[in-house]
């Protein structure tokens, strides 16, 4: 159950503001949500709770039907000085409401002050290049939001609509697309569900991957509390592709309400010419179908649509599987203490930069 935090005059009824402490109840709430997102989830929180985050689902209910929701996560410094506040891919409501949305943001301001907050941030999936993403930004700007330099997630992502039958899946694909998800399956290519104990084998290959390729990732620990949390929930899935046997790629699924994400992947060097990957996707399509999913999300496309985007080969991987470029109106911070943020949102992307700089410089 949850508890009644405030209440306040909306539409000429008591909308209440409670902290919901029943994770069953959030997650059936937020799925009747509109813009509703995995990692709004209670499961999302409990995992960001491992890492040093405190969490609240806060649900803003109207006549006992909940309007919106907003899962937010506070990070404390050292010594409890400082913190920062975030709403990943929320808050879920219905952005076309500018009353609800106006509450909602009130509410989010009012919360990052009591908190001794900097700012808080939000990221919701609202498409940018529509009426209501111009709509939002400009309620957003309104009221002292602004368009953030630290993006968490990735503004723009790619999308696949489920609703046609397979073939015609197969069909909407690149004709280079479909020849390697059938050249992995002539080469033997077998793509079977993986477990709990098949987690340190993805780990080992997400690894490689990121070695490969020059990104950083956590340690196992961390990756482990993510998928171990999300299958017991059954809001995640592990497909692993093999050869003789043997384990050469994998992706972690996540699904909630009508979508499924894909959000991490990994191969290894060998035998990357059979087209691993390829048959993974399509396999992972085929489970989001099965699983009642509507919406596919590739998780991330590049900032500009240009090959020296770091992201241009992974775009075109996607584009290849019939995935439209969805382009968001990406994070917005409320900033509580504006001089502080002006001196924290002009270091931390420095700051983050040099991490990153001396991770690949220095590894280990």
């Amino acid at each position: 159950m949850g508890y009644p935090a405030t209440g306040v005059l909306f539409f000429g009824v008591m909308m209440e503001i409670v902290l919901e402490e029943s994770p069953a109840r959030w997650n059936e709430e937020l799925s009747r949500l509109q813009f509703r997102h995995v990692l709004q989830t209670a499961q999302w929180g409990d995992v960001k709770a491992f890492t040093g985050w405190q969490a609240e689902r806060w649900a803003f209910r109207d006549g006992g039907r909940t309007a919106a929701a907003a899962l937010v996560l506070t990070r404390r410094s050292v010594g409890g000085f400082l913190a920062v506040q975030y709403v990943p891919k929320g808050p879920a409501l219905d952005y076309s409401n500018p009353a609800l949305l106006d509450r909602v943001l009130a509410h989010l301001e009012q919360d990052a002050r009591q908190h001794g907050a900097l700012f808080v941030k939000i990221d919701p999936d609202v498409v940018v290049d529509s009426s209501l993403g111009m709509r939002v930004t400009a309620h957003l700007q309104t009221r002292g939001w602004l368009p953030s330099r630290e993006q968490i997630q990735f503004p723009n992502t790619m999308v696949l609509d489920l609703a046609p039958d397979e073939e015609a899946l197969l069909a909407a694909m690149k004709q280079k697309t479909r020849y390697n998800i059938r050249l992995a399956m002539r080469r033997g290519v077998v793509v079977r569900s993986g477990g709990h104990a098949d987690l340190p084998t993805f780990y080992s290959l997400y690894s490689a991957t990121a070695e490969r390729d020059g990104f950083i990732i956590r340690p196992f620990s961390y990756y482990r509390r993510v998928w171990e949390t999300f299958l017991d929930a059954d809001l995640g899935h592990l497909l692993l592709a093999e050869v003789k046997g043997e384990p050469v790629a994998g992706v972690f699924l996540f699904r909630f309400a009508d979508r499924a994400w894909y959000f991490y992947g990994a191969s290894a060097s060998r035998y990357r010419k059979l087209m691993p990957n390829y048959l993974l996707q399509w396999e992972a399509i085929r489970w989001a179908k099965v699983q009642g999913c509507s919406i596919y999300d590739l998780w991330g496309a590049p900032t500009e649509l240009s090959e020296s985007d770091p992201m241009w080969g992974v775009y075109r991987f996607k584009l290849g599987f019939g995935a439209r470029l969805e382009r968001h109106i990406g994070a917005w911070d409320y900033p509580v203490k504006p001089v502080m943020y002006r001196i924290y949102s002009t270091m931390m992307p420095r700051i983050l930069d040099f991490m990153h700089w001396r991770a690949r410089r220095f590894p280990g």
